[in-house]
């Protein structure tokens, strides 16, 4: 009897699963990986390959930082899963200089990867080029000077305004700490990158400390584009304290390259000072900022007289730039608009790194006539996106290039189409509370000020 029982029991459960639906098993996938002159790469390629591949181009790593040692394929770990799932190759160079403004040998990395690509597992039906931040100039150079190489483009977060004018609202920030607050930066030709560092943090926690210092602080950071707003998982704070405290938190930890050993290296590569303000209307500037209302409000709070601080940056002396640097960072650092396939961006709303005002530049460049689809998302952070909003991207662009035509990018439905993806794609990196959190997409409209630092200004 128990043996008849323990046989129907058998029997019932393989006939319970053949009603149950099971998940799909992931299909094998070969790894190839090793250097390329000198340049680290890494390939993941399904066994149920759909013919299309991704070639992904990293962000800027710090020189003040290690080496990563992890070869980066997507912004998001589990948006790489995905794809992989859905049968996308996936390949990135690591680049032979890894560290710094490595767009120059980026281009070519990437270049002999993809030929590798073509000749090793086979040509592609389909190659995307892809980045991040820094690596969205380099997707977007690769894709406007190879155009026979690649089907489309799509940029994350990307300082798509350009090298120069990145750069630039380093300078203009630093300017506006010494002029107003100062901070005695040594703004080009660093000759202590480590003390350089320190004056600029300790200036930038001290002018958080009382009204005065937290109005000067604001009209800096407006210069550069830079918001009150940081902490991915609350909305923007309205209290003007807040506000400043937050743009603070992005001078520290991500504006302060400007002032360190990246600069240094930066400005060794291209044979001097790229930067400038000779000429530069401050006044025109905070005119076109969107964080001029906060401005307003934190000089009126603190009683101070925004009109004559606006005075004296017109009056102090300006830095001049070095015409072969400034020439080095167009050809390794300008994108031109010119891109001959469908190009598709995203940028969260709040980004202190790379200001959403990026796109606005990007997309004047490029024209009403282009072949272009910018997303926002209502989110503060530097490249923080859920995997369900990157996907939701990669098919919107992949609609485009198989129907001929841009779907539909009405943000409720992108938030829906994106919420339909499961739990594990539903996640961002909190950086306040060091750890990933689930959230909801949150695909929005939204038009960026000017960026206040494009050519020729």
């Amino acid at each position: 009897m128990a043996r008849r029982g323990l046989v129907f029991l058998a029997l019932l459960t393989i006939f319970l699963g053949l009603l149950v639906p099971r998940a799909a098993a992931a299909a094998p996938v070969t790894r190839y990986e090793g250097s390329l002159e000198g340049a680290r790469y890494l390939v993941l390629v399904p066994e149920n390959w759909n013919g299309t591949l991704m070639l992904w181009s990293h962000g800027m790593y710090s020189l003040a930082e290690a080496e990563p040692e992890r070869i980066a394929l997507t912004s998001q770990p589990t948006t790489e899963s995905y794809l992989l799932e859905q049968g996308y190759a996936l390949a990135a160079s690591q680049y032979r200089t890894v560290r710094g403004w490595s767009i120059e040998e980026a281009l070519t990395d990437q270049t002999r990867l993809h030929d590798w690509f073509s000749r090793t597992v086979g040509p592609p039906r389909r190659t995307i080029a892809a980045g991040e931040s820094i690596g969205a100039i380099t997707a977007t150079l690769l894709a406007e000077r190879n155009p026979r190489r690649f089907a489309g483009l799509m940029t994350f977060c990307g300082n798509l305004a350009g090298g120069a004018a990145h750069w630039n609202s380093g300078l203009d920030l630093g300017y506006a700490l010494n002029t107003l607050l100062g901070a005695r930066l040594e703004l080009v030709r660093i000759t202590d990158p480590a003390a350089n560092v320190g004056r600029f943090t300790d200036v930038v926690r001290a002018a958080t400390a009382n009204p005065q210092g937290q109005a000067r602080l604001a009209l800096a950071n407006a210069l550069a584009e830079i918001p009150g707003w940081f902490d991915a998982t609350r909305p923007r704070p309205q209290a003007v304290a807040d506000q400043v405290f937050w743009q603070g938190v992005w001078d520290r930890f991500y504006r302060v390259s400007a002032f360190g050993v990246d600069r240094v290296a930066l400005e060794q590569r291209a044979g001097g000072n790229p930067s400038w303000n000779v000429g530069v209307d401050y006044r025109r500037i905070l005119a076109k900022a969107g964080e001029r209302p906060l401005v307003e409000r934190a000089y009126a709070e603190a009683g101070l007289d925004l009109d004559a601080d606006l005075e004296r940056l017109a009056k102090a002396p300006r830095v001049a730039p070095d015409p072969a640097a400034v020439g080095y960072l167009a050809q390794f650092g300008l994108p031109l608009g010119r891109t001959p396939v469908p190009v598709l961006t995203m940028h969260t709303v709040a980004d202190g790194t790379a200001p959403a005002a990026h796109e606005r530049a990007y997309a004047e460049r490029v024209g009403p006539g282009g072949d272009l689809r910018q997303l926002f998302v209502n989110r503060a952070g530097h490249c923080v996106f859920t995997a369900s909003e990157e996907i939701t991207a990669l098919r919107t662009l992949e609609r485009r290039l198989d129907a001929g035509r841009w779907p539909s990018d009405v943000p409720a439905a992108l938030n829906s189409e994106a919420g339909k993806l499961a739990p594990e794609h539903q996640t961002i990196f909190d950086a306040v509370g060091e750890a990933r959190v689930t959230t909801t997409p949150a695909f929005a409209r939204h038009s960026p000020p000017p960026y206040p630092r494009v050519l020729p200004f």
